[in-house]
């Protein structure tokens, strides 16, 4: 073999490790890589029976968080009302068995029927998982390693807001990044990834209870910035180094509402949702430009047809898919929002959709995983029964789909 040939076999095998351990690492957070939800993985069936599950296993507990992953490491939370103790969980990807399990003791308080104590979802890095536990007493942000062993925690204060806390934080290079909204005192948040010492401290007004996860926009006129979003509040980008609001945008009005739904990005917009449950529900796509200290926010469009109240939409290719809770199905052009179709799929929704391979995944509260094209024409697919109600998202990771029910967690998909 020559000098170059073995250069070139060389740089084939680097690469090849480099996309695979990115594969791996894809959803560390709320709907995966910055939120998207989007996975371009082939390996996952549209259509499957209990007996092509990888792995099942009863969690401890019931709760509505998402999985998050890195490597061969899953990690969930779950909550036991009646003895009052949540718990977070390492399992493994490969075989189901549970690596490891911490308790949390917590005095019950009021929350929202449709909410848990175990709804908001962790996020992990190369170190630590990071998790929060609202309750009424105290709201604990903490870090475990990868072995289980605590490393840091934030108080964030009590949570006092009826509907009960959802939020979920990001990780952002070396930051742990959440908001903080509930009746007073509301806040964004960074700390240091490895101490959870505290980098900034936003307030805000809040005074309603939001729980979208924020995103990282990105821009070729500065520096990347967190977006956020707030029924109230609209939308706003901050500087993650120094928590500075670079750009903000009040688009949702002051009727009875909450922003459920995640912000999401298509190009050089950003897309966010709020409503309420008997009032209207819309989406804004808002496009943030300019440099520097000068960066203004302007409304590209929005729509207020059958737009989800919780379930957070999606962006493929060229379109973006709204999945109402009362189970409509929309397609539309993502740049100008104009409807290409819209169908009533049946059931109702919590979980948002994930797209893999190109067809979209969406769970009822029944546990029914319909699926179809994620195209400009709509295409049934399948609908798959997990056998419990849900109201969580599914994670996508190393060529493998994890769906958590209530109460259980399945592996499904994988070359075999």
């Amino acid at each position: 073999m020559t000098t170059d040939a073995y250069q070139a076999l060389r740089t084939m095998i680097v690469l090849a490790c480099v996309f695979t351990a990115a594969d791996a690492q894809e959803w560390t957070r709320f709907r995966g890589p910055n939120g998207s939800g989007v996975s371009n993985t082939q390996t996952v069936p549209v259509k499957w029976t209990d007996s092509d599950y990888n792995w099942s296993i009863k969690l401890q507990g019931r709760g509505h968080s998402s999985p998050v992953i890195w490597g061969e490491r899953l990690f969930v939370t779950s909550c036991h009302e009646e003895s009052e103790t949540r718990h977070l969980h390492c399992i493994d990807t490969l075989d189901g068995s549970i690596v490891w399990t911490r308790h949390f003791e917590f005095a019950s308080h009021k929350k929202h029927k449709n909410n848990s104590f175990a709804s908001s979802t962790p996020c992990v890095d190369e170190n630590h998982v990071y998790t929060v536990w609202h309750s009424k007493q105290s709201s604990p942000l903490l870090a475990f390693d990868h072995h289980g062993n605590r490393v840091w925690e934030y108080e964030l204060g009590p949570y006092l807001h009826g509907q009960g806390g959802a939020t979920s934080p990001i990780v952002y290079e070396d930051l742990v990044i959440l908001a903080n909204d509930q009746k007073e005192p509301s806040f964004l948040l960074a700390v240091d990834r490895m101490t959870g010492e505290e980098r900034w401290k936003t307030p805000r007004e809040g005074k309603r209870a939001c729980y979208g996860t924020p995103c990282v926009f990105t821009s070729s006129e500065r520096p990347a910035e967190i977006v956020f979003t707030h029924c109230f509040e609209g939308i706003t980008g901050v500087d993650p180094k120094s928590g500075r609001q670079t750009w903000h945008i009040d688009v949702f009005g002051r009727a009875s509402q909450r922003a459920l739904g995640s912000p999401i990005l298509a190009d050089d917009l950003v897309i966010a949702t709020s409503g309420g449950v008997g009032g209207d529900r819309q989406l804004v796509a808002v496009r943030p430009s300019g440099p520097g200290t000068s960066v203004e926010a302007t409304e590209a469009y929005r729509t207020k047809r059958q737009t989800p109240h919780v379930p957070t939409p999606i962006i493929y290719k060229d379109w973006l898919f709204m999945w109402s809770d009362q189970g409509i199905a929309s397609c539309l052009n993502k740049s100008t929002g104009d409807v290409i179709w819209q169908k009533r799929i049946g059931g109702n929704y919590f979980s948002s959709p994930v797209c893999i391979d190109g067809n979209l995944y969406c769970t009822d509260l029944d546990g029914k995983v319909v699926v179809i094209a994620a195209s400009d024409e709509y295409v049934l697919i399948a609908r798959n029964d997990l056998g419990e109600a849900t109201k969580a998202t599914p994670a996508v990771s190393d060529g493998h789909l994890y769906l958590r029910t209530e109460t259980q967690l399945h592996s499904l998909g994988g070359r075999r």
